[in-house]
C-alpha cells in the first residue's frame, strides 16, 4: 500500500476544492498550508513518510502563490539530504482566466520535483470538452471565473483532478511495487 499525500495552499477555498478531488483520487492524506505560508512539523513527517507528494497551488500573476512558494523554499532542508528522491510527484493549479499563466505554476512544480530527484507524472487524459477541457498534459490545470464560488468549478474539471490523483497514486504502486 503506498501513502500518497496532497500538499496545497488555497487562498479563496478554490484550490481546496479541486485537492480534495485528487486527494479522493489518490486516497490520499491532505495538508493544507496555512496563510502565513507555513505547515506543522506532523504534517512534515507525512510528506518525508509518503511515497508520492501532489503539489498544488492557485495561479496568482503568473505563478503559484507565495504561501506555496514558502513551503517550496523550505523543502530544502528534505534536498539537502535527499529526503525526497525517487517519490512520485504530480501536481495542480487553478486560476480565474483560461489562460492565466496556469502553465507556468505547474511547472514551477516540476522544477521543485526534479530538484528533490522526484519522479513527475503527467496527466495524459484526452480533451474531450469535459475531461481535461484545458488541454493541459503536464498536471492538472482548472479554471473558473474571476467572481465565481468554489462551487462553480466545472465538474469535468473536478473529474480531471479526481483521474489525476488516481493515476498518480497507481503510478506510485507500480514503482513502490
Amino acid at each position: 500500500m503506498t501513502k500518497t499525500v496532497v500538499v496545497y495552499h488555497s487562498g479563496y477555498g478554490h484550490t481546496q476544492r479541486v485537492a480534495q478531488f485528487v486527494a479522493e483520487g489518490a486516497k490520499a492524506t491532505v495538508i493544507a498550508i496555512d496563510a502565513d505560508g507555513n505547515i506543522t512539523d506532523a504534517d512534515w513527517e507525512a510528506l518525508d513518510a509518503a511515497d508520492a507528494i501532489i503539489f498544488g497551488s492557485p495561479t496568482y500573476m503568473g505563478m503559484a502563490s507565495w504561501q506555496f512558494k514558502k513551503f517550496a523554499d523550505a523543502t530544502s532542508k528534505r534536498w539537502f539530504s535527499s529526503a525526497w528522491k525517487d517519490k512520485v510527484a504530480g501536481g495542480f493549479t487553478i486560476s480565474a482566466s483560461p489562460s492565466g499563466d496556469k502553465l507556468s505554476t505547474v511547472q514551477y512544480f516540476i522544477t521543485l520535483a526534479m530538484q528533490q530527484g522526484m519522479v513527475w507524472v503527467g496527466q495524459p487524459a484526452m480533451n474531450d470538452g469535459n475531461i481535461n477541457r484545458i488541454g493541459s498534459n503536464s498536471g492538472v490545470m482548472a479554471q473558473v471565473g474571476p467572481t465565481s464560488p468554489a462551487a462553480d468549478i466545472p465538474q469535468g474539471d473536478l473529474d480531471t483532478a479526481k483521474a489525476y490523483g488516481e493515476r498518480v497514486a497507481a503510478v506510485a504502486a507500480k514503482l513502490r511495487g
